[in-house]
């Protein structure tokens, strides 16, 4: 019987997240779909483990977590020595390096992605239901010009390592990709990486791995 259990869809960043940590540390889990838009938050089986709807419950033993940051570090320190053991960082200059970025991608990134993505989307609909979209607009080139502050760091930090905490493939590039695929996808806004070589590259590289492409595959089932 699986012990790992997840709930909720792979199109949310927050799912994603987890889905691709567990694929990189190869370990087996069950996902159960849950759609909270359409009211199958419901089951029983999901009720049960979290009464407050979220987008993401994560269940492991007798271990229930919501937030999917959290639950990666525990995939990684639980399973540290399967799959890519070198996710957390080797040493403790590279382990501080990821634990840094990863608090950058929490405090400075991802604010800003889920005000772009929520205007970004508003902007998508709002023709569909008779809404003007010029403060919306106004509102997504703002925000751009904060996030491509935030990229120039990343461009700066890209031209010195291949990754953002070093020369390998950590939790801290892992943590991003869900919401850089968000992005980059937009016509609003592929330019912030078009227009920033080394972030260009490392998006190519990291998006490239077999752990992402199965994410993907299961975000089109």
């Amino acid at each position: 019987m699986t012990r790992v259990k997840v709930f909720g869809s792979p199109t949310s960043s927050e799912v994603a997240r987890v889905l691709v940590c567990l694929f990189e540390k190869n370990v087996e889990f069950q996902l159960t779909r849950v759609d909270i838009y359409n009211g199958l938050e419901k089951k029983p089986e999901y009720l049960k483990l979290q009464s407050n709807v979220k987008a993401l419950t994560f269940e492991d033993d007798v271990i229930n977590l919501v937030e999917s940051r959290e639950i990666c570090r525990y995939i990684c320190e639980k399973y540290k020595d399967q799959g890519n053991t070198d996710i957390l960082g080797t040493g403790e200059r590279e382990k501080k390096l990821v634990d840094r970025w990863l608090q950058i991608e929490a405090d400075k990134f991802e604010p800003l992605n889920s005000d772009l993505v929520f205007d970004l989307i508003f902007l998508e609909f709002a023709p569909t239901i008779s809404l003007k979209v010029d403060s919306n607009k106004e509102a997504i080139e703002e925000y751009k010009k904060k996030l491509g502050k935030v990229l120039d760091v990343y461009e700066q930090r890209l031209q010195e390592t291949r990754f953002l905490a070093g020369d390998k493939f950590t939790l801290a590039d892992l943590s991003h990709l869900p919401d850089v695929h968000r992005l980059i996808k937009s016509t609003w806004c592929a330019d912030l990486f078009a227009s920033r070589k080394m972030v260009t590259n490392w998006w190519k590289e990291i998006s490239s791995r077999a752990s992402w492409k199965k994410v993907m595959e299961m975000q089109v089932e």
